[in-house]
């Protein structure tokens, strides 16, 4: 099949023999400068999106020395069954180490690595993900640095957040974000361990070698390098929290970061309340009731290179075949269903997370008598600003259509 899809992509006749020995012990002579003398044509990872229709996975890893140690991300399934023991370890670790529990606080989580990246500490191409745990009266100092990021609260409490002085306190279903180059610390002052998913847009500052940390922060105090909480709790809520009415008084800018939101703590019972009353709506046939979390300030996604959304789908509701140039990361907040792709069943219950790379089609089934509610965690908006984003369905009849 790989073969196939690369002889379709490049039909371009090989070098003759002749020139192509040549070329290659020009390649070994000037191997010392570091440089290749090109041989050979790249066969890409991807048909033309639009010629793939099957509903079978697309594309194959690019061939050629172009595409030297490409890797491709795979869709994959994170149980909760199955990945949440090793949460309870780390936490058993974590209480008995012969360590200052301020030393183990940012240990104490695990990280999903997809099965198509080679060991690779990445969720899909662009995404990090890690789950993490924190036991009572754990802290992890103020810190700031050059990623994007959020936490996904998955236990009933989940501790707290400090962003630039202001403090969220967090429960399950909250979305709270630490925007690049905000000072932020966090940790547990309830009597219960707590739980949330970190995502980064990690593997692009890395790519582009512009990953960096500190966590030297100037006034922070105690042995914990602690910051000072200066705005009341609730304060960019209370900013931001009445749609469509921005105040002007403002910088719309937390700490140093730039075109990311300053409303930091989406909570998670205003994310249901909205599915809820939008239930009775048509919605989307191919993504339930769909939801974004945007910056209220100005309406683009919340980071540059990560979008957040949450969806409904509604009991019995199958959505129709979608597939998009973007990928998304899926965590099931409730209810449970399953995810059809590229020929595999994911089925989920809460708290699973599965990644649907880009390019693969895909639908959406509830099961079970309730609703079930899927936050997601996409790239899309990176992939739109570099003039990339296409997503195309299917309708009932099996007819393509473009949506975007």
């Amino acid at each position: 099949m790989n073969s196939a899809i690369n002889k379709e992509q490049n039909p371009r006749a090989p070098l003759a023999s002749a020139a192509r020995e040549a070329m290659e012990a020009l390649n070994v002579e000037a191997s010392h400068l570091h440089i290749w003398l090109r041989t050979q044509a790249n066969a890409p990872a991807q048909r033309p999106w639009f010629r793939e229709t099957e509903l079978a996975a697309s594309g194959a890893l690019a061939q050629g020395r172009v595409a030297a140690a490409q890797l491709k991300a795979r869709p994959h399934h994170w149980k909760w069954a199955e990945i949440s023991p090793y949460l309870e370890k780390i936490a058993g670790i974590a209480s008995s180490a012969d360590v200052p529990p301020i030393e183990f606080a940012d240990r104490q989580q695990f990280l999903l690595t997809n099965p198509g990246l080679g060991g690779r500490l990445q969720a899909s191409a662009a995404l990090r993900c890690a789950v993490s745990i924190y036991n009572p009266g754990d802290v992890a100092p103020a810190h700031l640095h050059s990623p994007n990021a959020s936490r996904t609260i998955l236990s009933q409490q989940g501790g707290y957040t400090n962003v630039e002085g202001e403090r969220c306190r967090a429960a399950r279903g909250d979305v709270i974000l630490t925007p690049n180059g905000t000072w932020h610390d966090h940790g547990n002052d309830g009597d219960a361990p707590v739980t949330w998913i970190d995502t980064l847009d990690w593997p692009v500052l890395e790519f582009l070698d512009l990953i960096w940390l500190d966590e030297d922060m100037p006034g922070a105090s105690g042995n914990v390098r602690m910051q000072k909480t200066t705005a009341p709790e609730g304060y960019s809520q209370a900013l931001y929290g009445r749609g469509g009415i921005v105040p002007t008084f403002v910088r719309h800018v937390r700490g140093a970061s730039r075109d990311t939101s300053p409303y930091v703590h989406f909570r998670g019972a205003d994310i249901r309340a909205s599915l809820q009353g939008l239930r009775s709506e048509a919605g989307d046939p191919y993504e339930g009731v769909p939801l974004s979390l945007v910056n209220p300030a100005n309406g683009a996604p919340l980071f540059p290179t990560i979008g957040y959304g949450a969806q409904l789908i509604r009991a019995g509701e199958e959505t129709l075949h979608k597939r998009e140039t973007a990928s998304t990361v899926y965590v099931c907040m409730e209810g449970r269903g399953r995810t059809e792709l590229a020929g595999a069943t994911f089925e989920w219950e809460e708290n699973d997370i599965f990644v649907v790379p880009n390019f693969l089609w895909r639908r959406h089934v509830a099961e079970g008598a309730k609703d079930a509610v899927l936050y997601t965690m996409s790239d899309a908006p990176l992939v739109d600003k570099i003039g990339q984003y296409r997503a195309q369905g299917r309708t009932k009849s099996g007819a393509l259509t473009e949506l975007a």
